[in-house]
């Protein structure tokens, strides 16, 4: 395990992510007996640092995590979370939230804990001191209960900026979605210059843009190999990552064994990108921007009025686009009449909390106007 320098920690450059866990049955619980076995392997393997947050899995990962973590020496390992900032209703509630967390969790301390999820639409509540947030985080800190503060920022550059004009001087780490395709899609590329420019650690989230970046078209991927025969077509975007500076951690949200042990494999030892190898990566990321930047984050599955599994619906949208529609159109005869794109009812509570900004409701109109074509088999 490839290990960074972190204050006084050192951190293994692999983090565990707590977003999508592996699940079960129809009802898509949490199988605590799978990341049990995924954590075992992880702790075993050298991973230390464990990020969860108060939304992932409709609040049950942060329940599971302590759980699971709970089996260890409190010092082996890390454990982060996150105030739910995405959820403008919650502004005003941090001293609830956090001792809520603590009792979820069942820790007395956390190691990291970040402002969730800056963006456009919540820039001015998390800056407005009515509502406490800094303050009662900073006060936690003094009193032990957090160790290192930080923020994650899914918003544009100038919102980073800002954030960081306003509280730069507390915050010990920044969070972006950082990978190859967003480099310049969503100006990645300055958010890194910035936070360096900052002297601020980054921690990556989203390295495979949803697991999109682990599934290449044929032609992106031969280029790829032709480079490096040995590397898996996922390493690629860890490598990347391994080439840009400041990055200190890469948080991927493993869903099985199988992924966790590929991510293992890669993190053995560092294999930056040459400027050859660069180059051609780019022009993979160039072949890929007409496509919609959802992670499936699945913050507006709890934000919605109707019955559509909308990160689904976006990536069918997407291969649609890519792909001339045969697996889109196989995916959505097999759905109910109500889960279908025509379903949507346009209220756009899932666009409030969207953390890309996509118009979900006028990309549901476009979709089905797409599927009313032909398609190629």
């Amino acid at each position: 395990m490839i290990y960074k320098k972190f204050e006084d920690m050192e951190l293994s450059a692999l983090g565990f992510g707590a977003m999508r866990l592996p699940v079960t049955g129809p009802d898509k619980k949490v199988d605590e007996a799978q990341v049990a076995a995924m954590v075992k392997k992880a702790m075993d393997s050298g991973i230390n640092y464990y990020d969860t947050a108060y939304g992932y899995h409709g609040g049950a990962s942060e329940r599971i995590m302590g759980k699971v973590l709970k089996a260890y020496p409190r010092d082996s390992y890390a454990i982060a979370t996150k105030f739910p900032g995405y959820d403008l209703s919650n502004m005003g509630k941090v001293k609830a939230i956090f001792g809520e967390q603590l009792e979820k969790t069942g820790m007395d301390v956390f190691d990291f804990y970040l402002f969730h999820n800056v963006c456009e639409m919540n820039i001015e509540q998390y800056l407005d001191p009515r509502n406490g947030i800094l303050d009662y985080l900073l006060a936690q800190k003094e009193k032990g209960r957090i160790r290192h503060l930080g923020f994650s920022c899914h918003g544009r550059v100038d919102v980073l900026k800002r954030f960081l004009d306003a509280y730069g001087d507390h915050m010990e780490f920044c969070q972006i979605q950082l990978n190859y395709l967003d480099w310049k899609l969503q100006e990645a590329d300055k958010k890194v210059a910035l936070l360096n420019d900052r002297h601020i650690p980054i921690w990556v989230m989203e390295p495979l843009r949803g697991g999109k970046l682990a599934r290449l078209s044929e032609e992106n991927a031969a280029s790829l190999k032709a480079l490096r025969p040995e590397e898996a077509i996922p390493a690629w975007a860890f490598r990347f990552l391994q080439t840009v500076p400041g990055v200190t951690m890469v948080l991927s949200g493993m869903s099985d064994m199988e992924q966790l042990e590929a991510n293992l494999a890669t993190f053995e030892k560092e294999k930056p990108l040459t400027d050859t190898e660069m180059t051609a990566l780019m022009a993979v990321a160039d072949s890929m921007m007409d496509i919609l930047p959802c992670t499936a984050c699945r913050y507006c599955i709890s934000h919605r009025s109707c019955k559509l599994d909308i990160p689904s619906l976006l990536f069918m949208y997407n291969e649609l686009k890519v792909n001339n529609g045969f697996i889109t159109a196989m995916g959505i005869g097999a759905l109910p009449e109500d889960e279908r794109p025509s379903a949507c009812i346009a209220c756009k509570q899932c666009e409030a909390v969207c953390p890309q900004q996509i118009k979900i409701s006028e990309v549901m109109e476009d979709f089905v106007e797409r599927m009313k074509g032909p398609v190629s088999f």
